[in-house]
């Protein structure tokens, strides 16, 4: 059984090469011409409706209310295993990552993710800094945000999450957009982040609840908003 789990992951690892090179040349689109945005998110979309099925790996989608395309959210989603990534690209509405630095240094792929989306080296107080300014520069441009509001796969217990940090909520505070909780509550278990990396059998499930509206909220009470958000984002 585990060496088949390495096969698969292995597998797995290439299709998610051979897709990101087919859609390489579709992401080129948005960086050259930057007010095509929303294309990052469409592609996106068509990249994970492609991969999970590729990789005998069953997914469901579930919204608590209809999301507005045209509306403006910050995605805030636990972070437990590395299929996170791949499966906010399942997100019915279109959205750029604010993640770590820590892929920029791959070929091509690197390229592409600090072209469209937003990184951080959280070790840099310039660099948590610039992140902060450039979402804010973002949503005035009329982005959507996904943000990991634990600073990434910090969890020495999951699904237990960890403390929640300020950013993503600031930013909703601020410029007065709502925060979606998302729930994915399975990924732990089918890709666990030990080594060494395998893949596990099960069903990709990500939960996307109703959105959190920002005007009950101050800068003071951000703790408040935070509270709420992982009451909602929290796993029985």
């Amino acid at each position: 059984m585990r060496v088949l789990r390495t096969i698969h992951t292995f597998y797995c690892l290439f299709v998610f090469s051979v897709l990101f090179l087919v859609f390489f040349p579709l992401f080129l689109i948005p960086i050259v011409f930057k007010d095509q945005f929303k294309l990052v998110g469409v592609f996106n979309r068509w990249w994970a409706h492609i991969f999970f099925p590729l990789c005998f790996l069953r997914f469901k989608v579930s919204t608590q209310t209809n999301l507005n395309a045209d509306q403006q959210y910050i995605f805030c989603a636990n972070h437990f295993s590395y299929l996170d990534i791949p499966t906010l690209g399942l997100n019915p509405v279109n959205a750029i990552f604010v993640g770590k630095n820590d892929m920029e240094g791959i070929p091509l792929f690197g390229f592409m993710y600090r072209k469209l989306h937003i990184t951080v080296d959280r070790s840099k107080l310039r660099s948590r800094m610039n992140t902060i300014i450039q979402s804010l520069k973002a949503i005035d441009a009329g982005k959507s945000l996904v943000i990991f509001p634990e600073g990434g796969i910090v969890t020495k217990n999951p699904p237990q999450m960890a403390h929640f940090k300020d950013g993503a909520f600031r930013i909703a505070i601020e410029k007065q957009i709502p925060i979606v909780p998302v729930t994915i509550p399975h990924n732990w278990i089918i890709l666990p982040d030990r080594s060494p990396l395998r893949v596990h059998a099960g069903c990709v499930n990500v939960i996307f609840h109703a959105p959190i509206l920002p005007q009950a909220y101050t800068l003071d009470t951000v703790d408040e908003y935070k509270r709420k958000c992982t009451m909602l984002s929290t796993m029985s």
